[in-house]
């Protein structure tokens, strides 16, 4: 993190927002089905490396007088999931964390906030459903949208939450999932 942070900094000459997208799913199991390694996996990379992002991300906010920080979480970190124990409660976990480090640091002019996207095409959501239109079919009939979101439907919440348009918007959680999880 450190080498990629200071590439940006070489590269930009500061750092006036970041965006810590880090996520990997799980098997669909059962909670006590959960390997130990399995939880691990998960949560190492889906709240702790957003974890160590902002970690090192907040010393060069500060330097500079603020800036913003949005990490993603999921529509798993704000429902639960059936078969996803280790996923929605690191997804949670990255909920909990934005909100915390956003009252840390909103008094120094840093805006931490997360978003938490649905079903989204991505590689990892053709994973999740085997890339198979039958898998795809069942994820979309969870979507009150009537299809999956794209990239830059997240991309475009993003961009907002780190602009000045967004300057009172501290610890949200803006979830950009076509309704999944209204209902």
């Amino acid at each position: 993190m450190k080498v990629v942070l200071a590439k940006a900094l070489e590269t930009f000459g500061r750092l006036d927002f970041a965006f810590n997208n880090a996520g990997v799913e799980q098997k669909n199991a059962a909670t006590a089905e959960i390997g130990e390694e399995e939880w691990g996996r998960i949560v190492d990379t889906n709240l702790r490396g957003v974890f160590l992002c902002i970690k090192y991300e907040i010393p060069l906010l500060l330097k500079q007088g603020g800036g913003a920080i949005v990490n993603t979480s999921s529509g798993a970190g704000v429902i639960g999931i059936k078969g996803g124990a280790a996923y929605a409660a690191a997804k949670h976990g990255v909920i909990g964390l934005s909100k915390s480090a956003a009252l840390d640091y909103a008094s120094h002019n840093i805006r931490i906030n997360a978003v938490a996207p649905g079903y989204i095409e991505t590689p990892m959501m053709d994973r999740f459903t085997g890339g198979t239109a039958e898998g795809r079919g069942k994820v979309i009939a969870e979507e009150p949208i009537g299809r999956m979101g794209k990239p830059e439907e997240v991309a475009g919440a993003v961009l907002w939450l780190c602009s000045d348009a967004a300057r009172f918007v501290i610890g949200h959680t803006l979830v950009v999932d076509g309704g999944q999880t209204v209902q």
